[in-house]
């Protein structure tokens, strides 16, 4: 295929990515709807007979906040290092093959400008706003277009500049940034990418023997196009092979399921991979002209990925010692923005020190969806992640994942329960956890869910700490009155308003250690 097909191939695939991600999102939620509201058998309600999981015993102490941060500038600098290590090999190997001057000052300041696909990544990490995403996009953008006018010489325009920026680093960025621009679209779309390329390099094979055809001037092609007109015809040889590419696209759909399942790739090094792999794609394809083949040389860059990946795992090792905390997280449904805002402002952070886990909720679905959960509901089989009887929650649990991706953050780990089994698994959740983390804010005493949690906590007897969050429009007297008989120091009370102070927050999960924990 010559470089436009390529191309376009790449832009239809990355639209069709974007649509289905967005309907893909909108259909998991109403499937969960729907799941979470179906009746089940009444002895799901009988859990007396049924022994509850022992409590995770940890080792060593109980990390910090201090330890947080350092793990999370440890993530930082490790991907922005990574980072300049390909921006800097891909301008060796661009200015190598374009028989362009090597120079202390040419590699730095066409590494800099190439060093933009750490942006998606930190907007993950630090679940970014979609204005602040697009404006750092564009920022970079104009960044790497002052820079490379500053340091060229006056032969080249700035002019030149900006149309060569434009070509080499602006598409693959309009490609970034709609891939990570939504919710939704940041969570489905870059596992949906693949299978969209397959399926539209089927379609362009389709239309390349159409057009053979048309070429050879094809007796068929000509009644095909009389009795179902051309549009019709050319629309058909662009679908029909989708029933043929459809296979191994959906193989392919479950190998990253099942790696992603295994450990094998996680969110933050398949997103990193993928912006690279777009970043790369263009000057690929600018070279496909000259070196035919040859071309894939420009993708070598990426040889640093793994590599990278397992000295990120080994560098981060001191922060996984032992076994790591669990935070259970619980709040009031339908309360989807503040949900939202605290996983993405406390959460995320908390993934660095150790392991959350929760009752699944379509308020939190566009940040807890993964590989797994995509494709599992892909093939039709979302209602086996639900708890139809008390007997499955162990089952359920044994599935958790509590070892830390390679990159150093835990995983979250999600209860699907139907309405009249989500109390017996709020049992277990908290039986394993350490500490909880419960989102108040607009609680009412008519709110009986969050009232049986409250209980429960207050009758738990592992939990290091639970942290509350209210506001003016919390009814602070029914919330303390179910808490009345735990603990004494066990429940804190944060009263932030709307205004929410994650660092905070995060601070109040890391219980103080005791003044003799060091003898």
């Amino acid at each position: 295929m010559a470089a436009g097909k390529l191309f376009t191939l790449l832009v239809i695939a990355t639209l069709l990515a974007l649509v289905g991600a967005w309907v893909v999102g909108r259909s998991y939620r109403k499937s969960m709807q729907r799941l979470m509201k179906a009746p089940v058998a009444d002895e799901a309600r009988r859990s007396e007979d049924v022994q509850h999981p022992l409590p995770v015993a940890r080792q060593g102490m109980f990390p910090s906040f201090d330890d947080n941060n350092d793990a999370h500038r440890r993530l930082l600098f490790s991907f922005i290092g990574l980072t300049l290590i390909i921006a800097l090999t891909r301008t060796v190997m661009t200015q190598f093959i374009a028989d362009g001057p090597i120079t202390l000052k040419t590699v730095a300041t066409l590494g800099a400008a190439y060093a933009w696909p750490v942006l998606p990544v930190l907007a993950v990490i630090g679940r970014w706003s979609r204005l602040r995403f697009v404006g750092a996009m564009l920022g970079w953008l104009v960044f790497a277009i002052l820079l490379l006018s500053w340091r060229t010489n006056e032969s080249i325009s700035f002019a030149q500049v900006v149309g060569w920026m434009l070509f080499d680093t602006g598409l693959p960025l309009i490609v970034v940034t709609a891939l990570c621009l939504g919710g939704a679209t940041r969570a489905v779309g870059p596992w949906l990418a693949p299978l969209f390329i397959v399926l539209s390099g089927a379609s362009q094979l389709g239309l390349d023997f159409l057009g053979a055809l048309i070429a050879a001037e094809s007796p068929f092609v000509v009644w095909l196009a009389g009795w179902m007109g051309a549009t019709t015809a050319f629309t058909l040889f662009a679908l029909l092979p989708w029933l043929i590419a459809w296979w191994p696209a959906r193989a392919l759909g479950r190998w990253l399921a099942h790696a992603y399942r295994e450990r094998r790739i996680s969110e933050l090094f398949y997103l990193f991979t993928a912006v690279w792999t777009i970043a790369l794609t263009g000057p690929g394809l600018g070279l496909i002209a000259s070196l035919g083949w040859g071309a894939l040389v420009c993708f070598a860059p990426l040889l640093w990925i793994p590599l990278g990946a397992l000295l990120m795992q080994r560098f981060a090792a001191p922060a996984m010692a032992g076994n790591p905390p669990t935070l259970l997280i619980l709040r009031v449904f339908q309360q989807d923005a503040n949900a939202q805002s605290i996983f993405d402002r406390v959460i995320e952070r908390w993934r660095l020190s150790g392991n959350t886990v929760l009752i699944a909720g379509t308020d939190l679905a566009d940040r807890t969806i993964d590989a797994d959960d995509v494709f599992t509901f892909l093939d039709g089989r979302l209602g086996e992640r639900f708890i139809g009887q008390t007997g499955d929650i162990d089952s359920r649990l044994r599935q958790f994942e509590f070892q830390p991706d390679v990159e150093g953050r835990y995983r979250v780990n999600e209860c699907y329960c139907h309405d009249n089994t989500w109390q017996q698994a709020l049992d277990r959740l908290v039986g394993i956890s350490d500490v909880v983390l419960m989102d108040l804010r607009n609680f009412k005493a008519k709110n009986a869910g969050c009232i049986h949690e409250l209980g429960v906590l207050a009758e738990a007897k592992n939990l290091a700490r639970v942290v509350i969050l209210t506001n003016s429009e919390t009814e602070h007297g029914a919330a303390q009155a179910a808490v009345v008989n735990a603990p004494a120091g066990r429940f804190v009370w944060i009263d932030q308003g709307d205004n929410l102070k994650p660092a905070d927050v995060l601070a109040t999960l890391f219980p103080a250690p005791k003044p003799n924990a060091a003898s």
